[in-house]
């Protein structure tokens, strides 16, 4: 698992510099990314792309030697955000899909390597939530820069509304927690009835007794971290990067902290 990690980090470190690479010009007339090494200068360009390919060599071997199904996700993984790099990032809506899809990505690369059963609506969730998060991006951008700056730094922004945005993001946020809610209703463990219990009524209230659903107690949480995060997305300067608002933020670190517990506990800790 640990070099599962590894082999993965340092491909997403390979997409980073190349990243950065394409949008030096652009970073340089940001009010925060300007400040980033390649941008600012403190990283040539020379060493930026020689970071890109020895990182990317070495990850997509390693990957490769590790499982054959762990190899395809990763090398997807990297044709897409070279893609996303090169090109896709200047097509509306395709954008906002792709940074998506890369979300999705890192979590089945996570459930290949653990070899975790991944339900529909497990699935469903993280496509919701990652399409959440990757508006939840461009309406951060939206929010801290001028229509003129947001354009310079990216074609895209353009053609992006607050009105379209918010639309999104409301859209998103809804399927998000919506997803997560059915994910928990449909999750349990089944514990045996009682067999000397005859009559129906009976039966159904074990039943009801037995079977796990404790997973459901989460979703106040989520819809607070939800809450949090879209209140976030309109300070604009942090949202643009979702590890750094998890960090960041107290009450929505806070959040996923109690979140976590909570998930562990249920699996871990619940009935048998």
């Amino acid at each position: 698992m640990t070099e599962a990690v590894v082999a993965f980090t340092l491909v997403a470190v390979a997409i980073y510099f190349l990243n950065d690479l394409v949008d030096i010009n652009a970073d340089k007339a940001h009010p925060f990314k300007r400040k980033r090494p390649i941008a600012a200068g403190r990283i040539s360009k020379g060493t930026a792309i020689g970071v890109f390919t020895g990182a990317s060599v070495i990850g997509l071997l390693w990957s490769q030697s590790l499982s054959p199904l762990f190899f395809v996700v990763v090398l997807g993984y990297w044709v897409l955000q070279v893609l996303y790099s090169l090109m896709l990032k200047n097509l509306e809506v395709v954008d906002v899909f792709v940074i998506a899809l890369g979300f999705f990505l890192r979590v089945l690369a996570g459930a290949i390597v653990i070899n975790a059963h991944l339900s529909i609506w497990f699935l469903l969730c993280v496509i919701s939530t990652s399409l959440f998060l990757a508006v939840g991006k461009r309406r951060a951008e939206l929010a801290i820069l001028t229509e003129q700056s947001a354009t310079a730094h990216r074609k895209v922004m353009g053609k992006y509304s607050p009105d379209i945005l918010d639309a999104y993001l409301s859209m998103f946020s809804t399927a998000a927690f919506l997803s997560w809610a059915l994910y928990t209703f449909n999750f349990y463990e089944q514990i045996p009835t009682p067999t000397s219990v005859s009559p129906t009524s009976l039966v159904l209230i074990s039943r009801t007794l037995t079977i796990n659903k404790w997973l459901m107690a989460t979703i106040p949480v989520v819809i607070f971290g939800i809450m949090r995060y879209i209140r976030i997305i309109y300070d604009g300067a942090r949202a643009e990067s979702p590890e750094r608002v998890i960090l960041s933020d107290m009450p929505l670190l806070m959040a996923v902290g109690v979140w976590g517990l909570m998930v562990a506990g249920v699996l871990y800790l619940g009935p048998r």
